[in-house]
């Protein structure tokens, strides 16, 4: 789903205009935005959470040449999803899997 399938559901479910709709997902994205450059954590119960995760540097090398570099620090955001997003993904994987041997017996 792009950015543009959400605008279009979340304008067709509230019956606002699509301009109205892209509104909304751009001060929820930039909210977003906002608490994890500050470093705090965002946790939607049944959805997921998201995190800032820190790596600290590290010495590689090259491949190309073999020349040590180092690799500075990082923070990178991690989405971990929640316990009923898990068991919905799941269910509908199942509920697939299931359907797809039912028709393959049938054949």
């Amino acid at each position: 789903m792009t950015k543009s399938d959400l605008t279009g559901a979340l304008s067709h479910e509230l019956q606002i205009t699509p301009r109205d709709a892209a509104g909304v997902i751009a001060t929820i994205l930039d909210a977003m935005t906002s608490t994890l450059i500050q470093g705090e954590n965002i946790e939607i119960r049944g959805f997921g959470s998201f995190t800032i995760k820190h790596y600290k540097s590290f010495q590689s090398r090259n491949p190309k040449t073999g020349e040590k570099v180092v690799a500075r620090s990082k923070k990178l955001p991690f989405f971990k999803p929640g316990k009923e997003l898990r068991e919905s993904v799941n269910e509908a994987r199942n509920f697939r899997k299931t359907r797809r041997k039912r028709t393959l017996k049938s054949n």
